[in-house]
Order: structure tokens, then C-alpha cells, then sequence
């Protein structure tokens, strides 16, 4: 689901289910839905079930899902009306550069996150990210996204966070990607580091990970991993076609195929989780993508 954000008035008449404060309000339009208004002096002096002025509206929020709706609700009652709006137009550009489709959500826990880091750096405080590194290498794009909303942030709203929130930014990108939690996104990143560690001592070389093989064998990991946490890893295809192909990757890529299992083993000793044979035949396929020159 996305976000709908909409410029000005809307069509149908809206009543003020809830002042949050002058400037903003929750409204409930004429068939049950609910949105966030914003606008200079709309929520002055008015009351819960008073029809708004429309004229004063200049933005709305609506999230699809009641849920999310929630907690945007709850999120703009604590954090600067502003850091709401810059987050919104740090997600425009995300969505330019990130092909994939983001989650609604992104908005929320992206706002929330901004918002408080601006408040621990006003504090004196700030974390560092300890995944950096690998968030750097496994999702790429999105750390640089990362960085160019800490230019943005520096620019607006002259506040300059710590370069380690680029990966924390990166995070949310990819949690808005996947539909997943925060703290899957950190198990997530560090099976595929523990996985690219199998890997590279299986083969006994450092994997070049500026190749796009690399990146699509990371891809791969993500939804991989994905799959694992959330209990759908893919099921073995009874099909006679479906066997003979396992088959015919085993007997053709015997050695990637001996890494996969290593790989498997390190998920069944980490995770306590079984791999299916089909899991198995994809992860051969990207290693050999990755190491072409080493089939036996």
C-alpha cells in the first residue's frame, strides 16, 4: 500500500474528529475515512465535529491501511509538523531512485526516526551503527539515498547528523521494500554477512563486491532471507521436470553446490531452520554466477 497525499481541498466535506493543534487536525470525510490536514491556523478555536474550512486545508495525509492511519495520527501529536513534510519530500526522491515499490509505512517510521535523531543530536547524543559496513555493501542504493537525506536534512533544517544514520536510513528503505519490521531488517543483514562469509571461505577468496554479480547474489540473499524468517521458503516441486532439473544443477555444479550446503548448514546451526532442496538449486545457480570458472 502507498501513501495518498493530496494538495489543497478535497472533494467531499470533512468534520475535525480530533484538534492536534492550530495547525493541524484529524478529519473524518462523509464515508469513514480518516486524514491528517495540515494548514496555517485550521485547528484554532475549532472543535471536534465542526465542518472545516476547506480553503485552509494545504495538505492531507491518508494512509489505506486503518492501521497505518493510527499511527500517523499518533505520530504527528509528538514530532514538528516540518520534520512530517521534509521526510515526505526526502520519500519523493527516494521513489525516483529506488525501482522498487515502498511500503506506505515508510513515512511513519522514516518521520520517527529523523525526528528523534534530531532530538538525541540536540541532546549531545548520538549511536553509532555497527552494521555500517555491511549495509554499505548489501544495499548500496539505498545507503546512498541514506546520505542524500542527510544532505537534505543539513540544508532545511541545519541540523547535522551523524554519518552512521545514512545506514540507518538505508534500513527503513529496505524494511519499506521488503514489508518487513525493523528488527527482521537487522537479522536479515546479518545472515546475508554470515552467508557471504560462508562463501568466501568456501572458495577461499574475497567475492568482488563492486560486480554486478555480487549485487544480484545479494538480492537474491535478501529475499532469501525473507523467506526464512517470515516461514515461507520456497517448497520442493514434485514435478518429474522439476526433479531432473535439481538434479541436472547437482551433478553440473557439484562444487556450488557443495557451498550451498555449507550455506545451509550455517542457517540449520544458527537459525534451526531446514533448507529445501529448491532453496538449495537457486542458491547454486548465484554462486556459480559468481565464481564461473570453478564448476567441479
Amino acid at each position: 500500500m502507498e501513501l495518498v497525499i493530496f494538495i489543497g481541498r478535497s472533494e467531499c466535506a470533512v468534520r475535525i474528529k480530533k484538534v492536534i493543534n492550530n495547525n493541524i487536525l484529524c478529519v473524518i470525510d462523509e464515508t469513514g475515512n480518516e486524514s491528517i490536514v495540515t494548514g496555517r491556523g485550521i485547528g484554532f478555536q475549532r472543535h471536534r465535529g465542526e465542518i472545516i474550512d476547506e480553503a485552509l486545508v494545504e495538505q492531507t495525509y491518508r494512509m489505506e491501511e486503518k492501521t497505518e492511519q493510527r499511527k500517523l495520527r499518533e505520530l504527528v501529536e509528538k514530532i514538528p509538523i516540518e520534520h512530517l513534510r521534509l521526510t515526505e519530500e526526502l520519500i519523493a526522491g527516494i521513489r525516483q531512485s529506488i525501482p522498487q515499490k515502498l511500503n506506505e509505512s515508510l513515512l511513519i517510521t522514516l518521520a520517527d526516526h529523523i525526528s528523534f535523531a534530531i532530538k538525541r543530536k540536540t541532546d549531545g547524543i548520538e549511536f553509532s551503527n555497527p552494521l555500517k559496513g555491511a549495509i554499505m555493501c548489501y544495499y548500496p542504493a539505498e545507503y546512498r539515498q541514506g546520505q542524500i537525506c542527510l544532505q537534505a536534512i543539513r540544508q532545511k533544517l541545519h541540523v547535522d547528523l551523524h554519518e552512521d544514520e545514512a545506514a540507518f536510513i538505508a534500513l527503513h528503505i529496505v524494511n519499506a521494500e521488503l514489508n518487513t519490521n525493523m528488527s527482521e531488517m537487522y537479522d536479515i543483514t546479518k545472515l546475508i554477512e554470515g552467508t557471504i562469509s560462508v562463501v568466501e571461505y568456501f572458495y577461499q577468496k574475497e567475492l568482488d563486491r563492486d560486480s554486478l554479480d555480487f549485487s544480484r547474489f545479494v538480492v537474491h540473499l535478501r529475499y532469501f532471507a525473507q523467506r526464512l524468517f517470515q516461514g515461507k521458503l520456497m517448497e520442493d516441486k514434485p514435478g518429474e521436470e522439476d526433479i531432473l532439473f535439481r538434479q541436472l544443477i547437482m551433478k553440473n555444479c557439484g562444487q556450488h553446490y557443495k557451498c550451498a550446503q555449507c550455506i545451509a548448514d550455517y542457517i540449520k546451526n544458527t537459525y534451526h531452520k531446514e533448507l529445501p532442496q529448491e532453496e538449495l538449486t537457486y542458491l547454486t545457480i548465484h554462486l556459480k554466477r559468481i565464481n564461473p570458472g570453478s564448476d567441479h
